[in-house]
């Protein structure tokens, strides 16, 4: 009996060829024909699954989003049974920092998509502000959590986005200076003795 297409694993070969397009040369360079290429599928394939190259661009987005978001799964896994508010932060900022290979090429990627929400007419600003208004919000959880119902709430929104934009630009340092990559541990933590006891 033949084998019935995986659509979603079909889909996933798609993003990840176009992750690696993108990662290499840029939203310019991920046109239909060099994503199939590297997929080693079809360009009608490509356009099957995802119609525009729009849609292909932000299902690409969304893919490099979940890869963030398992990794940070998988760093509050490690916490244990009573983490602090404190941990929970800590691990959820190392994980979204480029510390190793793939998350290096994610942050690349996120990068690029960024600039395009400035410049580019295939991405928009409002097409990836998912992932940091969600972190955002996380991180405002565990400051009211530390803070106590007491906390003003302008305060731990403002501080919550003081972190991520703090993350966002560490991020994007780590990529060219090598100095911020060594030391990003130890500069998190500063940003949170910073920011938690104030």
């Amino acid at each position: 009996m033949p084998r019935l297409a995986d659509h979603e694993e079909r889909r996933r070969a798609i993003t990840g060829a176009a992750r690696r397009v993108i990662a290499r040369g840029g939203l310019e360079a991920a046109t239909f024909q060099s994503v199939a290429a590297e997929a080693g599928v079809s360009v009608r394939s490509v356009q099957y699954y995802f119609g525009t190259k729009r849609e292909f661009l932000l299902a690409t987005h969304r893919a490099v989003v979940e890869s963030s978001g398992a990794r940070l799964t998988e760093a509050l896994a490690t916490l244990g049974t009573a983490p602090t508010p404190r941990d929970i932060v800590r691990a959820i900022l190392l994980a979204l920092l480029p510390l190793d290979p793939q998350s290096r090429r994610d942050a690349v990627i996120l990068g690029i998509f960024h600039a395009a929400a400035l410049t580019g007419p295939d991405v928009e600003s409002g097409d990836t502000h998912g992932a940091p208004n969600y972190i955002v919000g996380v991180v405002a959880e565990q400051l009211r959590a530390l803070r106590g119902a007491a906390a003003a709430e302008l305060t731990v929104l403002a501080d919550a986005e003081i972190i991520l934009l703090t993350l966002g630009g560490l991020a994007q340092g780590m990529l060219t200076n090598d100095d911020y990559a060594a030391r990003a541990p130890d500069l998190v933590d500063h940003l949170l003795d910073r920011v938690l006891d104030a």
